[in-house]
């Protein structure tokens, strides 16, 4: 049985009939190559019905309905993948439409590593006082009230719109938190750049003249300024200095400033041992000598006033008093060296 040309299936155009041939040459079977069966839903009944005119044999027919079965699971698995929803995109359409306190919980802890990673950014140009769970806490008001105001019919990523949010909720409060006012922390910078630039045109600190009229005020205006700028560097005592391995290492501001009301220990200690080894030295010393330096160190005396006491000239008393710090001297001397 012959076939139309008009009749045959472009799909399986790799599908002849099979003709004689000639006598003593045997025939090759001609085979279905799966490569050339592009098959899918509309062509399997055409490719099915041309096989079937075809006059193929069972193994070729099984190729066929096999390559027919994997392509309407392929068409499948396609349908599955496309339909698949996103738990994000579905918590943001059940959020806006209405309103659920436990979809906004979801995505509140689903976009929290943002927080902390804008928190970072903006932490590392401020002080180290400032600690890094404060600002997430700030910026944790700024990811919610974007999720508020957020806008599903916008062609901006929420990402792009909450990073900006919660940057400005961070710096918001870190002002809110300043006692001093904006217009003050500008001056202090003009400040600090105009006595930069003028320090590295004459390598020399500047004067107030210079600085007042490279900021294009007078003198007067400039002092009004430093008085109001005299808030500006305050710091905290407990602000780390340094900071180590070991908890030793730990320097703060507040361990680097003295106390005059308590002692210094090393001092201290110094002083009670100069006192030991001189009042030792002196006790070397003749009746005469000691008699010397008590009336005039801790009497007051004249040397004129302790010759008159003791019976000698001026003169006298003045040899005696240095031969006895001589003395002193040379016993403090070898002390310290032993």
């Amino acid at each position: 049985m012959s076939v139309p040309a008009e009749d045959t299936v472009p799909l399986a155009a790799s599908s002849r009939r099979a003709t004689s041939a000639p006598l003593g040459v045997i025939p090759r079977q001609q085979t279905l190559q799966g490569e050339e069966l592009d098959l899918d839903a509309a062509g399997a009944l055409a490719v099915a019905t041309e096989v079937a005119e075809a006059e193929i044999d069972d193994a070729e027919l099984e190729a066929v309905v096999t390559l027919t079965a994997v392509a309407d699971d392929l068409t499948e698995l396609d349908e599955l993948a496309g339909t698949a929803v996103d738990p994000v995109a579905q918590d943001w359409q059940l959020f806006k439409s209405g309103g659920d306190r436990l979809v906004r919980e979801r995505l509140i802890l689903h976009y929290a590593p943002l927080v902390t990673a804008v928190a970072g950014r903006v932490g590392m140009r401020l002080p180290a006082m400032v600690e890094q769970a404060d600002l997430v806490s700030y910026g944790m008001f700024g990811l919610i009230d974007a999720i508020e105001k957020y806008e599903l019919g916008r062609s901006v990523k929420f990402e792009t719109y909450a990073s900006a949010r919660i940057r400005g909720a961070i710096i918001d409060e870190l002002r809110a938190m300043d006692w001093i006012p904006r217009s003050v922390r500008t001056k202090a910078r003009a400040v600090d750049r105009a006595y930069a630039e003028l320090e590295s045109q004459l390598h020399r600190v500047p004067t107030e003249s210079e600085v007042a009229a490279r900021l294009q005020m007078d003198i007067r205006e400039l002092r009004a300024l430093f008085t109001q700028l005299s808030t500006v560097n305050v710091a905290a005592l407990d602000e780390l200095l340094g900071a180590g391995e070991d908890r030793g290492d730990r320097l703060s501001l507040l361990d680097t400033l003295g106390d005059d009301r308590t002692p210094d220990p090393e001092n201290s200690f110094e002083a009670q041992e100069t006192k030991f080894l001189l009042a030792r030295a002196i006790d070397q010393l003749g009746e005469r000598e000691k008699l010397v330096l008590v009336l005039y160190y801790y009497e007051g005396m004249t040397l004129a006033e302790i010759g008159r006491v003791l019976g000698v000239t001026e003169s006298r008393i003045s040899q005696m008093h240095t031969a006895a710090m001589l003395r002193l001297r040379a016993r403090l001397t070898e002390a310290d060296r032993g």
